[in-house]
């Protein structure tokens, strides 16, 4: 067997309520989203990673966040999405999937951001990991629905696919400005790869034959 597939032993150790808690954590010990230098340190800034070899970023800033409701948010989903997907695959297989997701995200946001000369924005969030959670939620449990608001039943792999048409209609018509659109994308993208590398799965194969 390839090293790539090779399964980690299986254990479960709530490791999605341990990401969260570092998550709340770290907002409180970093002013609550209020600590310009924190955002600075731990943040993901180009100039200061690129330059300054803040390398170290490139991982802090999934654990960093700008407010509560963006802390709110993202933790809400990790924890509805993550806990049942951690269970099926295990705490260490998720913990894998949750950190290379983030790092994925990170490294393709600082790419576009260096390449488009934009040297001075900080990136903070758990967002892009935790749309990873979200497709990998949907190729575990493509048959589920999700209760949107509680009321409206959507299948999930339909929730991917309209949460990433969102995202590419805000980033082409600059809605909601301040929101890293292609992070989220490459979320989706960097769990699509994980499953088809790590798990051999093909996520559109997985829809299909569940919906058939």
């Amino acid at each position: 067997m390839s090293i790539l597939r090779r399964p980690l032993k299986y254990n479960f150790y709530y490791a999605t309520i341990i990401l969260a808690a570092i998550n709340v954590l770290a907002f409180i010990f970093t002013g609550c989203g209020r600590n310009y230098n924190a955002s600075m340190i731990f943040g993901l800034q180009p100039i200061l990673f690129v330059r300054g070899h803040y390398y170290w970023q490139i991982f802090t800033y999934m654990f960093m966040h700008g407010s509560w409701m963006h802390l709110i948010s993202n933790m809400f989903g990790l924890l509805v999405f993550g806990i049942i997907c951690e269970r099926k695959i295990g705490s260490n297989e998720f913990l894998l999937f949750y950190i290379l997701c983030g790092i994925v995200c990170g490294a393709f946001s600082l790419a576009l951001y260096v390449l488009g000369g934009v040297w001075g924005v900080v990136l903070v969030g758990a967002s892009g990991a935790v749309y990873s959670v979200l497709l990998l939620f949907s190729v575990i449990f493509p048959t589920s629905r999700v209760f949107i608001f509680g009321i409206v039943p959507v299948p999930a792999p339909l929730l991917v696919v309209i949460y990433a048409g969102i995202s590419i209609y805000d980033e082409m018509f600059g809605r909601n400005q301040g929101v890293a659109h292609l992070t989220h994308l490459s979320g989706f993208a960097a769990a699509w790869i994980y499953c088809l590398a790590r798990f051999g799965i093909n996520p559109i194969k997985v829809w299909k034959n569940a919906w058939r």
